[in-house]
């Protein structure tokens, strides 16, 4: 006792340990409640920089198909000949026109074998790309050498930032020439400027190289990540690709804080605090960035745990104090005690009232992050139905092209059916009509495969009679049969595919329905239809006296090509595209008739071939 006497403890030496471990609490709490703010708002960012990417990808993807399509086009391929007609020329420049309005491409142009533009959409107005020289461009000599190409670049021309995708097109006599469509970027960097100036993030991407092609920061755009080679800008100098830009870094510093964070700006901008991700953009050598503010909301957080920390920590710490003063105080005076108390009491229902506003804010803020949570998925399955939506209908237009066939003989059957119950010939009356019931029938099997449109085959293969399958195909044509010599050839037994019936029946259909339109107009039209087997394949071919095929006649199988006046050009694209699911392959060449012959190769059923081995 006597050493304690000698060591009096100071007054505030409590209020100093107090005092210590309430600032002890708080920046412990600050740092965690900083930490999991950042943690949620990274995991907001991922998703967000999901969507920037998959909605960028998707305006890459709505042009990606056009070179090709283009590319294979007659006329393009004719006016990269060595003198094209200048009326031919005239008509792709409209036709280039009026598919570059329909699919929001900011121009097209063909380009001749030694670089020259000799067509373009943009014909006849100022700037037009008519004339000018690209063989320097990248994307024309690798399309050349390899057949398709793309760059990103400043227009020679136009002056204006663009993705270019080419295609070699084969020409006449040898030559070789390439056709470009160009892509602009302008509608979906104001989306991201939009969304960056009501405080959301900023929006680039850049290429391998790390120089930014297209930004939400207008005068970030050709910047660069890092610094580029002295002999990269050299070939970026020569290609002109980036016009004067000076390929300068951008004003982006590591914030050395901890948390992959970074700051912004520079000279007398004042820097702010961001989160960067990124991603890969498929199909492409660029990335997509994203720089997330670190705005108030993370300051915000951290205030309030380090001042909710602090209040408990200050509260039990003022409470022990309260404890050991009071027993103290007991030992003075028990009136004293219990004033004491009480103002204690009121002092921890103060303290308690804060803490329950500040949790209510809490809630309400948690509540604010579901709702943007909720509002995210709701728009993510908007653009996987709007998908769905594009690809049904592509196939809408195929499958009206099919049903019209079993619908014009339902009409033939209908009618005659009529005439033949007024005749009362009963007999007939009721065998076409249990036609038109089998037709009917076959609609319903078209109409239900429309749902098996939107995604791919199912690759199912059964049994399938190639016999009866002809001659349910021919019932649907009967009626346009009159006045042909159809020579029919069926093995009997018939031979078993492995296939899917009613679709087959399709391809039969669409092929029988070729020859009737070749062999309208010719005198003693003749169509051959013949089943065999070779082999372990059954083969039929459907031929005709009309005349003949195209030259170059595998472009027939390509969509939307047709020589008809009102045809789609779906017919043979599609039926190919269903023997080819079958495990076939549907080809064509010149008949014996003197007119076209279409031969169809399908696997025979597994039983059929080991009969035939046994045999």
């Amino acid at each position: 006792m006597t050493g304690w006497r000698a060591f009096p403890r100071s007054p505030a030496l409590p209020w100093l340990l107090g005092l210590a471990a309430v600032l002890a609490a708080a920046l412990l709490a600050g740092r965690y409640a900083e930490r999991a703010a950042l943690a949620d708002l990274r995991r907001s960012a991922s998703a967000t920089l999901a969507l920037h990417v998959a909605a960028l990808r998707t305006e890459m993807q709505k042009q990606g198909s056009l070179p090709l399509a283009l590319a294979s086009d007659p006329e393009i391929a004719a006016a990269v000949g060595p003198s094209p007609e200048p009326a031919l020329l005239a008509r792709v420049n409209d036709r280039l026109a009026e598919i570059a309005r329909a699919s929001g491409a900011a121009v097209i142009y063909v380009i001749r074998q030694d670089g020259t533009a000799v067509a373009a959409s943009n014909a006849g107005e100022p700037g037009s790309f008519v004339g000018a020289i690209y063989a320097f461009r990248p994307y024309f000599q690798q399309a050349l050498a390899e057949g398709a190409g793309r760059q990103f670049a400043l227009g020679t021309v136009s002056g204006r930032p663009g993705l270019y995708l080419s295609r070699r097109v084969a020409g006449p006599g040898g030559q070789a020439g390439v056709v470009v469509v160009k892509i602009e970027f302008d509608g979906i960097e104001a989306a991201w400027r939009r969304g960056s100036e009501t405080g959301g993030e900023t929006v680039m991407v850049t290429d391998s190289r790390g120089i930014v092609l297209v930004a939400s920061e207008p005068a970030w755009r050709f910047g660069a990540l890092r610094p580029v080679p002295d002999e990269e800008r050299r070939l970026i100098r020569e290609r002109l690709e980036f016009g004067d830009a000076a390929l300068a870094p951008l004003p982006l510093f590591p914030a050395g804080e901890g948390g992959g964070l970074i700051r912004i700006g520079s000279g007398a901008l004042p820097a702010r605090l961001a989160l960067p991700l990124d991603a890969p953009i498929p199909g492409t050598t660029w990335r997509l960035h994203t720089l997330t503010r670190i705005g108030v909301a993370v300051g915000r957080e951290r205030v309030q745990a380090q001042v909710i920390a602090g209040l408990a920590v200050g509260l039990a710490c003022f409470g022990l104090a309260e404890i050991v003063g009071r027993r103290r105080r007991l030992r003075a005076s028990l009136a004293e005690a219990a004033a004491r108390r009480t103002e204690l009491e009121e002092r921890v229902r103060e303290r308690t009232q804060a803490l329950t506003e500040a949790n209510q804010k809490l809630k309400a803020e948690i509540a604010e992050r579901q709702r943007a949570e909720e509002e995210r998925q709701r728009l993510g399955r908007e653009l996987a139905h709007a998908g769905r939506l594009a690809a049904l209908g592509q196939f809408a237009a195929s499958m009206a092209h099919e049903i019209n066939q079993p619908l014009a003989a339902i009409r033939s059957y209908a009618d005659n059916a009529g005439i033949l119950i007024q005749r009362g010939r009963l007999p007939e009356a009721t065998e076409n009509l249990s036609a038109v019931g089998r037709l009917t029938e076959r609609i319903a099997g078209l109409t239900r495969q429309l749902k098996g449109f939107a995604r791919k085959a199912s690759g199912r293969r059964d049994r399938v009679a190639l016999a009866g399958v002809v001659r349910a195909s021919l019932e649907v044509v009967e009626v346009r049969l009159s006045g042909v010599a159809l020579a029919l050839a069926l093995p009997e037994p018939s031979p078993y595919v492995l296939g899917e019936g009613p679709r087959l029946e399709q391809v039969v259909v669409n092929l029988v329905q070729n020859a009737l339109d070749a062999v309208a107009g010719v005198n003693e039209p003749r169509i051959a239809v013949t089943v065999r087997v070779m082999g372990e394949r059954a083969v039929l071919e459907v031929g005709d006296n009309g005349g003949g095929l195209p030259e170059g006649g595998a472009q027939v199988f390509d969509a939307f090509f047709t020589t008809k006046a009102n045809g789609l050009g779906l017919g043979l694209a599609i039926s190919r595209g269903i023997v080819e699911e079958c495990g076939g392959t549907l080809s064509a060449g010149a008949s014996p008739e003197g007119g076209a012959l279409f031969r169809v190769e399908l696997p025979l059923a597994p039983a059929v071939a080991a009969q035939g081995a046994a045999a």
